[in-house]
């Protein structure tokens, strides 16, 4: 089990964000340190899962459902093209150990995507 990150207390509701999409399971909100024009963190609510090789095992129905609310932030902040990036382990640069997927929609700033 993940243990308790900023994401998990966003999730609870204990730090409060920009909910652009919302599900039973899944929270969407804009990155704090943008990358692209459209940055945007999908995460689920349970911090059950540390990262997306875990979830994809665990629970490949969540994963679908974070897929899946990543395409309707696409289609509502972009133009509904959009890359989806998971850090999985600290050496890639995961700093967050509760599973999020970056959304990323527009040219990217020359800049590395591997921190959070």
């Amino acid at each position: 089990m993940a243990q308790d990150t900023i994401f998990g207390k966003i999730a609870s509701g204990e730090i409060p964000v920009e909910i652009l999409a919302e599900t039973d399971r899944v929270i969407a909100f804009p990155d704090i340190a943008p990358q692209a024009p459209v940055h945007v963190l999908v995460i689920p609510k349970t911090s059950a899962y540390e990262n997306v090789t875990e979830l994809a095992a665990g629970d490949p129905e969540l994963l679908a459902e974070m897929v899946a609310v990543a395409k309707q932030v696409a289609e509502e902040h972009a133009n509904g093209d959009f890359r989806l990036l998971f850090n999985n382990g600290r050496s890639v640069g995961q700093t967050v150990f509760h599973v999020h997927a970056h959304v990323l929609a527009g040219a990217l700033e020359e800049r590395s995507l591997v921190g959070v």
